[in-house]
């Protein structure tokens, strides 16, 4: 279900940044409206410094030390964190650790 509404997210994301680049910010400010009813239905998502702790905490539980160990890294992410931290803001923050 978590899945679902992230992906649902990202996808009125996308969309909302296609109509700004349109220049249609109506279509854009209803896309986030429906974005903001859609999160109210999923848990609680961390802050960037609960994210960072958390992944840093991963990364040094899993011995990772470099881009080569981002998969095992992500997929811990991915088992732990489900739900409160988007995949794809996950995935920077822990490139960004490994680099």
């Amino acid at each position: 279900m978590t899945e679902v509404l992230q992906k649902m997210i990202k996808q009125r994301r996308e969309s909302a940044d296609l109509y700004r680049k349109g220049n249609r910010e109506e279509l854009a400010a209803t896309e986030e409206a429906e974005i903001a009813v859609i999160e109210r239905f999923l848990p609680k998502q961390m802050t960037d410094d609960e994210a960072s702790a958390a992944i840093q905490a991963i990364i040094a539980e899993t011995g990772a030390s470099g881009m080569k160990d981002m998969g095992k890294v992500m997929g811990e992410v991915k088992a732990r964190l489900a739900g409160q931290i988007d995949p794809a803001r996950a995935s920077a923050m822990v490139r960004a650790a490994l680099a």
